[in-house]
């Protein structure tokens, strides 16, 4: 009978092999998002910059934006970053960002040293709308159309390739829809 309890172990290994050897290969930055086709869920938060303003849902009702959730404990984040800036400033695409679970002095500070694509910074240092959004982490890249409608997800790094072949398409046709 205790020959067989030594068995467990390797059990739970193959297990967990099976497991695991099923994740792989699986594109991790087309995760679904319930929000898609949905309003950006009813929030209330400070800006970034400004502790003393805050923003609502309805900013996201004038423009077709990026919403961006970043951190300055994000290295993906640090990747991306040039790309942003680059969208913002070449593209002029506006870009809002949603500084997760971070601390505000150091996500100034990267601002400062990095360059600011955002058009407005939305400080979450608690991570409720990222909740909320279903943030797995950072850095992810919503589109928001001008109804303030969740239309696409973009989970990982936003780089030229991401850019050309998943955001502009969709952010073309969702500006001319509007």
């Amino acid at each position: 009978m205790k020959r067989s309890l030594l068995f467990i172990p390797l059990i739970l290994a193959i297990a967990l092999g099976i497991v695991l050897f099923a994740g792989i290969g699986k594109d991790t930055s087309t995760l679904e998002s319930a929000l898609i086709g949905k309003p950006v869920p009813s929030f209330e938060l400070a800006s970034l910059e400004d502790p003393n303003r805050t923003y609502r849902t309805d900013v996201f009702e004038e423009k077709v934006v990026l919403l961006n959730v970043w951190g300055t404990w994000c290295p993906s984040c640090r990747v991306e970053h040039s790309e942003l800036v680059r969208l913002a400033t070449e593209e002029g695409m506006p870009i809002y960002g949603l500084n997760y679970k971070d601390n505000r002095n150091a996500a100034l500070e990267w601002l400062q040293n990095l360059g600011n694509p955002y058009e407005l910074s939305l400080f979450d240092p608690q991570g409720k709308l990222g909740f909320d959004l279903g943030v797995y982490g950072a850095p992810e890249t919503y589109i928001i159309d001008a109804q303030g409608i969740v239309r696409y997800r973009h989970v990982g790094v936003v780089d030229r390739k991401v850019w050309t072949e998943e955001l502009e398409p969709r952010i073309k046709q969702y500006r001319e829809e509007s």
